[in-house]
């Protein structure tokens, strides 16, 4: 055992495996699937199966999430928001953190398999692998891993559609486009307000790449830009009603206006400013897709 490594109380070691699993993500990833589940389900979504999706993907979530830790280790010592994670801060083993996260993508894939159906648990993998051996690497050598990244973080909800009717039809890729779409701007708001932090842990972003903003501010608009009508599809081929219209256009303006805010001040608290909307507008978004579908 390396001697290195503090010996921590019950509680701490309960919560360094959860912080492994980023549950914050974790959790997103769970909603975005439910979406993706209720929208696709014919007639009135089971709730069992429903519940399975949340599982299933939320296991394959957090098991991404503990190996990108363990892909990242050196690299988060080297940044100010990410070295008190377990392994920088020495209270986990590498082997501890890799074992766990292989055991919880077996589990998590087999589950999906399992209780639901072969292609669920097939994007579940692809969803894990693209993460972890092409999304994490590739943030060292490149400022297009965003999206790349933005990939496997758009296919949650894909695998609810899938898990609901076993199928890759028009809806579920809907779904993958506005997911992808909302990402863009959501990401670069975060890598401006850390641009230094990233510089340190030698991952070139582009607003590292961009001191000045201006590319990275335009990219902001560019996304917000494409998100407005593709949010609107659902609705344009027949999936929701009148209501989720209305309510995706009044949120694609928001989220659009908080992008040029930023785009055009490029400060950190603009920054914050367009995450918190981002925040906001994906979970409200879903809830809008759930309680407007059109039931056949």
């Amino acid at each position: 055992m390396d001697r290195s490594v503090a010996i921590p109380t019950t509680a701490t070691w309960a919560m360094d495996y959860v912080e492994l699993t980023k549950p914050r993500i974790t959790f997103m990833v769970m909603i975005t699937s439910a979406g993706g589940y209720l929208l696709g389900a014919h007639g009135g979504a089971s709730l069992l199966g429903l519940l399975h999706t949340v599982v299933g993907t939320g296991l394959v979530a957090a098991a991404a999430s503990a190996l990108n830790q363990w892909i990242e280790r050196d690299t988060d010592r080297l940044m100010e928001r990410t070295r008190d994670r377990p392994l920088p801060a020495g209270r986990m083993e590498p082997g501890t953190v890799l074992a766990f996260g292989i055991a919880v993508g077996v589990f998590g894939t087999s589950y999906l398999a399992l209780f639901l159906n072969g292609l669920t648990a097939g994007l579940g993998l692809g969803t894990l692998l693209l993460y972890v051996l092409v999304y994490t690497p590739m943030k060292r050598v490149s400022s297009l891993c965003t999206i790349v990244g933005a990939v496997p973080g758009a296919l949650p909800p894909v695998m609810g559609w899938a898990a609901a009717r076993n199928d890759l039809s028009t809806g579920a890729w809907v779904l993958f486009g506005v997911l992808f779409l909302w990402q863009m701007p959501h990401f670069l708001a975060i890598a401006w307000m850390y641009r230094e932090d990233y510089e340190r842990g030698g991952q070139p972003m582009l607003p590292v790449l961009d001191p000045e903003g201006m590319r990275t501010g335009r990219q902001m608009i560019l996304y917000s830009l494409a998100l407005l009508p593709v949010s609107l599809l659902p609705t344009v081929i027949g999936l929701t009603g009148e209501t989720y219209f209305a309510g995706a256009f009044a949120l694609g303006l928001a989220y659009l206006a908080a992008s040029t805010y930023a785009a055009f001040r490029r400060t950190t608290d603009a920054a914050r400013v367009l995450l918190r909307v981002s925040v906001v507008y994906l979970p409200v978004l879903i809830g809008l897709l759930a309680a407007s579908k059109v039931t056949p």
